[in-house]
C-alpha cells in the first residue's frame, strides 16, 4: 500500500527531490537544475497535465453516459439522425482553442531554448559507437568519456551512468554545446538541464544550458545507435568557478590536444 501511494504521489509531484539521476519508481521529471528545465516542468505540470486530465475525465464521462443513456433496452428504435451542426462546430472550435492555449507558451519555451546567449564556456561533443568525445576549443583540451563497467564501479557510483572522464563546467555560466557524430546518429541529452540535441554525422547542432546548482548530472545517448546504445552515458560535473579554474589548469596538461592527437597518430602508425 505504501509503495502504491508513493507511485501515485510521484505522478502528481514530478519535481520532488529526484536530483541529478533517475531513481527507482520515479515516474516524474528529474529535479530541474536550470531555468530552461524549470520552464518545461512548469509547462507540463501547470498546463498540459490539467488539460490532459480534464479531457480524459470528460471523454470517460461521455462514454459512460452514452452507454447508459442510449442502451438498447431504453432505445428499441435507434435514432436516424446523421449530423448536428452545433455539436460539429463545438468539437471543431474547442480543440482548436485548446491547441492555441498549448501552443503559445510552448513556442516561447522553444524560442528560449534555440536562442543561445553569449557563451562563457564552449564545448564540442562528438558521438562515437559507443562513447562520447569532448573538446574545449577555447582551452585546447580534448578527451574521451567511456562508461565504467560494473566490476570497476566504486561505492555510490551509479551503474550505467558513471564515466571515466566527466565534462566539467562552472556553475551559473552559459555553456554552449556543439554536438555532432563521427559514425551514426546519436543524441546528447541531459534531463536536469532540459537539453536534448541529435548528433548527426557531418553536421553540427548547437544547444546551451546554465547550471544553477553544483553537483554531478547524468544523461544518456537518446538515439538508438547500435548494440551498445545503452552504454553511452553522459556525466557533467558542475563546480564553483574556483574549482573550474583549478580543473582547467590540470586538464590542459592531462588532456592537451596536441598530446592526445600525437598519441592517436602513433597508434595509427603502429597499425
Amino acid at each position: 500500500m505504501k509503495k502504491f501511494l508513493f507511485v501515485i504521489y510521484t505522478i502528481f509531484s514530478p519535481t520532488i527531490a529526484f536530483a541529478n539521476q533517475p531513481k527507482e519508481w520515479q515516474l516524474g521529471f528529474q529535479e530541474a537544475a536550470s531555468q530552461s528545465m524549470r520552464n518545461i516542468v512548469n509547462f507540463h505540470n501547470n498546463l498540459l497535465l490539467p488539460i490532459i486530465i480534464a479531457i480524459s475525465v470528460f471523454v470517460l464521462f461521455l462514454m459512460v453516459y452514452t452507454c447508459i443513456r442510449f442502451r438498447a433496452s431504453k432505445n428499441p428504435n435507434p435514432s436516424k439522425r446523421t449530423h448536428n451542426f452545433a455539436v460539429e462546430v463545438l468539437w471543431t472550435l474547442i480543440p482548436c482553442l485548446i491547441l492555441i492555449v498549448m501552443a503559445v507558451p510552448s513556442f516561447k519555451i522553444l524560442y528560449e531554448q534555440d536562442t543561445i546567449p553569449k557563451a562563457e564556456v564552449t564545448i564540442k561533443a562528438v558521438g562515437y559507437q559507443w562513447y562520447w568525445g569532448y573538446e574545449y576549443p577555447d582551452e585546447n583540451i580534448i578527451f574521451e568519456s567511456y562508461m565504467i563497467k560494473d566490476e570497476d564501479l566504486k561505492e555510490n557510483q551509479p551503474r550505467l551512468l558513471t564515466v571515466d572522464n566527466e565534462v566539467v563546467v562552472p556553475v551559473n555560466k552559459v555553456v554552449k554545446v556543439m554536438i555532432t557524430a563521427n559514425d551514426v546518429l546519436h543524441a546528447w541529452a541531459l534531463p536536469s538541464f532540459g537539453v536534448k540535441r541529435d548528433a548527426v554525422p557531418g553536421r553540427i547542432n548547437e544547444t546551451w544550458f546554465k547550471a544553477e546548482k553544483v553537483g554531478t548530472y547524468y544523461g544518456q545517448c537518446s538515439e538508438l545507435c547500435g548494440i551498445q546504445h545503452a552504454f553511452m552515458p553522459i556525466a557533467v560535473r558542475v563546480v564553483s568557478e574556483e574549482e573550474y579554474v583549478e580543473w582547467l589548469s590540470e586538464a590542459k596538461i592531462k588532456f592537451a590536444k596536441e598530446k592526445i592527437l600525437e598519441n592517436e597518430y602513433k597508434k595509427i602508425a603502429r597499425k
